[in-house]
């Protein structure tokens, strides 16, 4: 039934609501031969082990959950060698990192990030009423912590670091992250967004080493990518339990919903199941990347389940159309590039077809 009330009727929004651009998910496939790459799941099954648990908690779905998903809590814990007091739970790794900016920043706030990187981490800041403050990746796409370092100021409460990063792939190496900790206040907090760890492959940095030398770091980490279970929506941070207890306080109670506690659990449990899967979307990395190099890409150095091809709106669009008239769903983001999701060999070697000819596509 179509409303007759006059627009003019219905309560206002906040300003700061009314301006906000809307967060845009990756396109879903319509067809079984649709590859859909946009959004940067995991292409493999469920586990049967996970699937199992899942089935028999729908069984009780009738009944709330534990809250605070204490069972979760504790298996994560122990498989960080963490007390249950340093974790927070949280309807995926975002609905944890708006408890987060909820329980340290008031209105006005400011929150410092690299940009381009998550596309929530403004939005997630502005809703909270507190100031983003994005700072330009370096032009070989890895953050610029000296100048987000230089970007902090009496109002910054918040600084969030995305390793790898969303959507171009890089990690912030050890030495980098050790200079720019001991050159934040520790009355910052500085949140290390570690969504796709799980598929660094190489050099990188122990965050859980950090974590115990630097009070003022949160870790925050999902089961919606290398776990698999995008659908379910379950994320957690690691934190000094003051900072934890804190943002158990600001979450919507019951939040973490019963399957989803129960699959993360399960999901801990198969650690050579999820080894072995995230090995061989590392290994198809590094063949795609290889391979696009080869044809004339410009590739950065991915560690997560995705790559990145830098381009202006003109190329990004002949890409995009490319790719569709494929049958191949990508991630566009207008001013940078695109993102393309790793999946099996066969779908691959799909947009390799697509990129094979480097010279087809306009000059950046």
């Amino acid at each position: 039934m179509t409303s007759t009330l006059p627009e003019a009727a219905a309560p206002g929004l906040r300003a700061a609501v009314a301006s906000l651009p809307a967060y845009v998910a990756g396109k879903s496939a319509e067809s079984a031969l649709t590859a859909a790459l946009a959004s940067n799941e995991s292409h493999f099954a469920p586990l049967p082990s996970v699937a199992d648990i899942i089935t028999a908690e729908a069984a009780r779905m009738h009944r709330y959950p534990s809250m605070g998903a204490v069972d979760a809590r504790e298996a994560i814990a122990r498989h960080h060698s963490v007390s249950a007091d340093e974790i927070a739970a949280g309807p995926g790794s975002s609905g944890v990192l708006q408890q987060i900016i909820s329980a340290v920043c008031d209105h006005g706030d400011e929150v410092v990030f690299a940009w381009r990187s998550f596309e929530a981490y403004p939005i997630l800041v502005t809703v909270a009423g507190a100031a983003p403050v994005p700072v330009p990746l370096l032009d070989n796409e890895q953050h610029d912590l000296a100048a987000m370092a230089s970007a902090i100021t009496d109002r910054t409460r918040l600084v969030i670091l995305c390793s790898p990063n969303n959507p171009t792939g890089v990690s912030i190496e050890a030495d980098a992250l050790e200079e720019f900790l001991r050159a934040v206040p520790p009355r910052v907090l500085v949140v290390l967004d570690e969504a796709y760890i799980e598929y660094q492959r190489g050099p990188g940095l122990d965050s859980l080493e950090f974590y115990r030398r630097y009070p003022n770091l949160c870790i925050l980490r999902t089961f919606s990518k290398a776990y698999g279970l995008a659908g379910l929506r379950i994320g957690y941070a690691i934190a000094r339990p003051s900072v934890a207890d804190g943002l158990r306080r600001t979450a919507i109670p019951f939040g973490v919903n019963r399957m989803a506690a129960a699959a993360a659990v399960a999901s801990l449990a198969a650690g050579d199941e999820i080894l072995a899967r995230t090995s061989a979307v590392a290994e198809e990395r590094t063949r795609v990347i290889a391979a696009l190099r080869g044809f004339g890409w410009n590739v950065p150095d991915s560690q997560a389940n995705f790559y990145w091809l830098r381009a202006s709106d003109e190329l990004r669009e002949q890409l995009l159309g490319a790719l569709a008239a494929a049958d191949i769903l990508a991630r566009g983001y207008a001013g940078d590039g695109l993102r393309i999701t790793l999946a099996d060999r066969e779908t691959n070697d799909r947009v390799l077809a697509v990129l094979a000819d480097r010279g087809r596509f306009a000059a950046q």
